[in-house]
This record gives C-alpha cells, structure tokens and sequence, in this order.
C-alpha cells in the first residue's frame, strides 16, 4: 500500500470479518485502510465454510439463530456479487446438510437438537438408515438414522478470502501489511492506530475486528476491551478424486459421541474437523486430535481411509461468553467492534457487513444484529 497517514476508516484483522466490513465501507463511500500483516490466514483459513444456521441451533441461543438465519439469507446474493467484483468463484453449494447418527445414543442426542431445532422453525427431515445411504452411498451401514436440513449451505472458506481480498483492493480499500501495537485515542475518542514499527495512522473511527486477539491491543479503554477468548479447532484436508466425489453434499456426524463433519469440495478435497478445545493461544496440530478425528470420521465413511491426506492446521476461533458476536459501536466514540464470532465467523460474514455499515454511518445497528451489541458486556472482565 502507499504511505498512507489517514483514513475514514482503520480496520484492525484481515480476516473474512475485516475484509467484507472494509469491503463495504468503501462502497458507501470510506476511505478505508485494513491492518494485518497476513490477511486471511487466520482462522479464515482453516474454517470449513459451512453455513449450518439449522444444525447449528442450539437451546438458549434464539436470537443467535435468527441472526445467523438472516445471514444465511443473504449468502446467495452476497456471493453473487463478490464473484463479479473479485473475478473469482467462491464455492458456494446449496445441497443441504446431512447430519448421521452411529448407535442408538447418538441418535437420542441427535433428535433431542432437533427438537429444539424445529421450535425455531428450521427444516429438519428425519431419515432412516436406509435414506441416508441413498442420499450418501459411502455412509456406513452401521449409521443408525440422520436428518437432512436442505437450508445448510457451504462455501469454499479459502476461495473466499482470496475473492474478498481482490474486491477490497478494487473498490479501493488499502491493504497495510502490518499489526496494530495500539488503539490511539484523546479527549476520550479513538481517533487513530500505532502500528508495530511506532508510525501512527489517523482515523474517523477504527474497527476492532481482530478475531480471538481483539483484546489485546493496547490503548483499548477498559470498558470497551471485549471478552473474547480463543476456541482452538483442529481440521484436516484430504484429496480425492473430482472425478469420482466420495460426498454429494456435507456429511457431519455423531460417533460415539464425537462430532465430526466431512465437506465436499467441488475440486474433490475433503475437509474434515469438528475439534473445540480451550487451549490459549496454542495452535499445535496433535495426534490425538488427528486421531479421533479421523476414527469417528473413518466409522461414518468408510472409504475416508483411502483418501490422500492433504494438510492439517489449528487455528483459533474467537468465542464471547454467549457464544454471539459483538457487533457494532463500543461505549467509546470512534471505536466499532467486530468479532466474537466463534464458530461461525463465516456464516455471519454478510450481515456482519451490513450490521458495521449501518454502525459506521452512525445509525442504530438493525434487524436481529441489534442484539448483539458489544456493550451488552460493558464492565466485565476480559478474558485472556
């Protein structure tokens, strides 16, 4: 990027969050710079990119449900128009969810979310073993039953950022390849960022949108450093044939008590994950992960044994205390905050968007996003 001292906008994190809040400030007319010296590689880069606002919904987590199913409406659209912006496909797969019980206690757990599931609305299609063989001939025949949710979408994570980060350039926004030491602020604003090698960079408001890491930037004011922690997942690529898919559609799985999905990709890879660890900020791949992994995946799909192993990372997911984003301005005038996404940073990737333009345009944050303020933790303590 040029030397660039100002902007209307500082973004701080470069990941699906940062880029499509930047994204879109530049098309309501911002100046707008993004800070990070990896943008994408973080927890990005390792999701699975499923858009599972049904399979996902859990008890107690009503209204993060409706903003992840306000979300989820607006991918198609969303998708459209960042391929023609960027030039690029970004993967999107609307063949549904196919979620598979093991034995009999599986399948109690299983029907026990989807009766929560249906309270909120959502389609879940009860299948016996039998249609669930048809739907994915590679299950085991061992799987006892499974529910089909035909609204629970993907999309290529990777092919995402990649898209995200040449639309961000192309409308303008700029690209600092550098970490931000501190949030600067006077008068009781925030009015600008310090970067790694000390050099400052003004700005009309800055967006804390730094994922897991979000408070632990200097200079935050204490009332507004949000309680975010890292979630560490652990997930691996494997490589099959494109010619021959082993999956129709994404495969999640309960074995034994291990969750474990399994995401086709158009081009024949196989993403496979399903680990949720409180481990600090440690981001090593382990046997024992890779292992159970690969067991409980193994046991659904058999065939997943003959596949070629690709690549497996960790990364860290950023989790709140209520398991929902903190969208929107913080007690602090010229900070927005934008992260706390936990495991589903890229399903809420469009209305994030929407929910930080509204913020950033100094209107009231909308829709089912307006529950999500970050004040809403005003006063308590970070976590670390």
């Amino acid at each position: 990027m040029s030397a660039a001292t100002s902007a209307d906008i500082v973004i701080i994190g470069g990941g699906v969050i940062g880029l499509s809040v930047a994204r879109r400030a530049a098309h309501d007319g911002h100046s707008v710079v993004v800070c990070d010296p990896e943008p994408g590689r973080g927890a990005s880069w390792a999701a699975a990119g499923m858009l599972t606002a049904s399979a996902e919904a859990r008890w107690g987590e009503g209204a993060l449900h409706q903003l992840l199913v306000a979300s989820a409406a607006s991918w198609p659209d969303f998708a459209a128009e960042l391929e023609d912006e960027s030039g690029s496909a970004v993967g999107l797969r609307e063949d549904g969810t196919l979620s598979v019980a093991f034995d009999a206690d599986d399948w109690r757990t299983l029907s026990e979310a989807v009766a929560v599931q249906r309270q909120f609305g959502c389609q879940a299609e009860l299948l016996s073993s039998r249609e669930c063989r048809q739907m994915e001939p590679s299950l085991s025949p061992r799987v006892t039953n499974g529910v089909f949710y035909a609204g629970d979408h993907q999309v290529d994570n990777r092919a995402l950022v990649q898209a995200l980060t040449v639309a961000v350039q192309r409308c303008g926004a700029k690209l600092c390849p550098s970490r931000v030491r501190q949030v600067r602020s006077g008068r009781g604003v925030v009015d600008g960022v310090v970067l790694e090698d000390g050099s400052a960079l003004a700005a009309g408001q800055v967006v804390l949108a730094a994922g897991c890491r979000s408070n632990a930037i200097e200079g935050l004011p204490p009332a507004d450093v949000p309680p975010v922690r890292p979630v560490k997942g652990q997930i691996m690529r494997l490589r099959s044939d494109p010619e021959r898919p082993l999956l129709a559609r994404t495969v999640r799985a309960l074995v034994q008590g291990r969750d474990v999905y399994m995401v086709p990709r158009t081009g024949g890879e196989v993403v496979v994950g399903g680990t949720v660890e409180e481990a600090g900020f440690d981001t090593t791949v382990t046997v024992g992960a890779v292992s159970d992994l690969l067991r409980a995946a193994t046991a659904a799909v058999p065939d997943i044994a003959e596949l070629e192993f690709g690549e497996a990372i960790a990364r860290l997911r950023p989790g709140s205390p209520d398991n929902g984003p903190l969208l929107g301005p913080a007690t602090t005038p010229g900070l927005v905050v934008a992260t706390g996404h936990y495991r589903h940073g890229i399903l809420l990737t469009p209305v994030t968007a929407a929910a930080m333009s509204e913020a950033l345009a100094g209107r009231a944050v909308t829709g089912p996003a307006a529950a999500f303020s970050p004040q809403r933790f005003a006063g308590q303590p970070a976590h670390g």
